[in-house]
């Protein structure tokens, strides 16, 4: 009887683990090698590269659509991806992950003029594939 009680309690512990997991609440390590830690890293180094294209490829279509209607509205150079990487955070921590279906919400720290700054990055499933949705970055004071 106590092996079988052993048994299922391994068993209930490996299965909570998994679950854990799989809903992103693992430690920071872990956020770093999950599929939407890898898009959005993505999306930064095109910024850093001046691809415009590979940006709009890390990012939703709807997101992608307003970055478009945006760029032309301000009549700015999509090549021109300056001002997006002067204001892309350095230092940048991603800290913690929460996935919900095809929705997921990475939360991180970085510094932007030598400030401290959190930021939010919502992230989507789309064709298969995670997409970055948007991103908000603001002062931790």
């Amino acid at each position: 009887m106590r092996i079988a009680n052993r048994v299922t309690l391994s068993l209930l512990l490996i299965a909570f683990s998994f679950s854990s997991a799989a809903l992103g609440a693992g430690p920071a390590k872990n956020v770093e090698t999950s599929p939407q830690a890898k898009v959005y890293r993505a999306l930064l180094k095109a910024v850093q590269a001046g691809d415009f294209e590979g940006y709009k490829k890390c990012m939703t279509k709807e997101a992608a659509k307003g970055i478009d209607q945006q760029t032309k509205e301000m009549g700015l150079d999509p090549k021109g991806m300056e001002m997006m990487e002067a204001m892309t955070p350095t230092d940048l921590k991603l800290t913690s992950l929460k996935v919900e279906g095809k929705k997921a919400t990475l939360e991180a720290t970085g510094k932007v003029d030598n400030e401290l700054n959190k930021g939010t990055i919502s992230l989507e499933q789309e064709d298969g594939q995670w997409k970055v949705a948007n991103q908000s970055w603001t002062n931790a004071k």
